[in-house]
């Protein structure tokens, strides 16, 4: 990908600034229940920041000349790491990423899904000049490897094809990418085979990178998809990690405990397989996955995802720039209002989305989908492994995920549904997110580690984005600090842009 994504002016909502945030060089947050992200019980204490570090933690006396923070008794964590976000997309238009200093996230992690900003040493450079809110890492995406090492070839890499891209890798390693990405359901990446694959996640193992992927099949393919993860990392000897984990064929609702014993014999014999996952039963993708054959005329291919994926009822609009009269509408719906099959219209609209990007190649987002396809009990079942960590998987525009996913955990499946402890999610959140990435400094509520930290109402704190309205701001997040920075308070953000980048530690010679 070679430049941002340009996103719709239009529909995001105008920031609203809170006062002035004080230069927190030096202050005390105190009378908190504290969720240091470990998985321990909360305690009370305080805990004091300076520098943009947390210096100590525990029963603290403020200094005479210190900013005391009062936390009214609510509870303060580490600041959330979403391990996979596309919200890099929303920089230009909104630099003080109020979609995730919202939700408490003080870090994400992008270039996800074989598609990353290219090359990431400039990208990096130019964050670095203009700070963002938040803090950001990023993964060097396979598909942009392939747009810049083999002009984005519908086929299988070349040997001579492999090694271009493996050293446009390592120039993205040595950037301070955190491994390869791959999003093998889309273009051109649905078009590589195992051993390209493979040789690539070689190249990011020999670096100390990780490998994550968006897998071949998320539906009725989903255990032979799940395999060939499994075999990457085994060949390459690079820790994996599974893009945003679901069930998505109907006919394999419930078998959650099928999909997680694959992961756990694979952990086993040796693979350091992990998974990130977010809370809802729907997901936003491009129209094109609705084809998993990259034949986007191919009827039957359609037919069989509406039968066995999701319904015409189900599947929605999120983005249609040919005609954005059916944004929001279901294929369903769009197909009584023509009079049409909901096979017929979608063909219909594919055909035209197709040829409205090639008539528009600045557009990198001409059409987007959102469609209901898992169970609510499968969700919670793979939340729940000890080895998932929460992603939102989100950007500012689309899918509820986007403004809501973090609160959604605490508010719905740990408080309203009891699928975990507080402390439970807060560490899928913080701890096992940094875990999985390699960061020793963020994710835990320690001495000398990064002041990032949210303070939060664990009674109160709930998602608020719909389908309808997805760019709603989540209730019951009432401070969130980046690099001791305060960012967010008062459901308003500051103004303050300390993100820093974020690298994976360099590998021990």
């Amino acid at each position: 990908m070679k430049k941002l994504l340009a996103l719709l002016l239009a529909t995001s909502p105008t920031l609203a600034f809170a006062a002035a945030a004080p230069n927190l060089d030096s202050a005390v947050i105190s009378n908190v229940s504290i969720v240091d992200g470990t998985g321990a019980p909360a305690r009370k204490g305080s805990v004091r920041i300076a520098d943009g570090k947390i210096l100590a933690v525990g029963d603290l006396i403020p200094g005479n000349t210190e900013i005391v923070i009062d936390g009214n008794g609510k509870t303060l964590a580490p600041g959330f790491i979403d391990t996979h976000s596309h919200h890099d997309y929303d920089i230009p238009q909104s630099p003080d990423m109020v979609a995730v200093t919202s939700q408490g996230v003080t870090t994400i992690i992008v270039g996800q899904d074989g598609s990353s900003q290219s090359p990431l040493r400039d990208f990096f450079g130019k964050l670095e000049k203009n700070p963002i809110a938040v803090n950001l890492g990023s993964y060097s995406g396979h598909n942009t490897l392939r747009e810049q090492g083999m002009n984005a070839a519908r086929r299988p890499a070349t040997d001579a094809e492999i090694a271009r891209m493996s050293q446009l890798l390592e120039e993205d390693m040595a950037a301070g990418a955190f491994g390869l990405s791959t999003g093998l359901q889309y273009e051109t990446g649905n078009f590589s085979n195992t051993a390209e694959i493979v040789a690539l996640a070689k190249v990011s193992a020999r670096l100390g990178g990780r490998y994550i992927s968006h897998m071949r099949n998320e539906e009725s393919e989903l255990m032979s998809a799940l395999q060939e993860t499994i075999d990457i990392g085994r060949e390459a000897g690079a820790p994996v990690q599974v893009s945003h984990l679901k069930i998505g064929a109907k006919k394999l609702w419930g078998t959650a405990d099928k999909v997680l014993q694959l992961m756990d014999d694979a952990r086993a014999s040796g693979v350091d397989i992990t998974a990130d996952i977010y809370p809802y039963t729907y997901w936003q993708s491009t129209m094109r996955v609705m084809f998993p054959n990259g034949i986007y005329d191919d009827r039957k291919a359609l037919e069989s995802k509406l039968k066995e994926s999701t319904s015409p009822e189900g599947l929605y609009f999120s983005r249609f720039q040919p005609d954005p009269a059916i944004v929001g509408k279901s294929l369903a719906q769009v197909a009584k209002e023509r009079n049409a099959t909901p096979v017929n219209v979608y063909l219909a609209l594919m055909k035209q989305a197709i040829e409205y990007q090639a008539a528009h190649p600045e557009e990198e987002r001409v059409e987007s989908v959102i469609g209901a396809s898992m169970r609510e009990d499968d969700v919670a079942r793979l939340m729940a492994w000890e080895h998932a960590n929460i992603c939102s998987d989100g950007v500012f525009i689309g899918h509820p995920r986007g403004h809501g996913t973090f609160p959604r955990v605490l508010g719905h499946y740990v408080r309203e549904k009891k699928a975990m402890t507080l402390e439970q999610g807060v560490y899928k959140m913080t701890g096992l997110a940094a875990k999985h990435l390699g960061i020793a400094d963020r994710g835990v509520i320690a001495e000398g580690n990064s002041a990032d930290l949210v303070l939060f109402d664990p009674t109160t704190i709930i998602d608020r984005a719909t389908m309808q309205n997805p760019t709603a701001l989540s209730a019951g997040v009432e401070k969130v600090w980046v690099n001791g920075k305060l960012v967010y308070q008062d459901r308003r953000t500051t103004g303050v842009r300390p993100g820093q980048i974020v690298r994976p530690p360099k590998k021990a010679e």
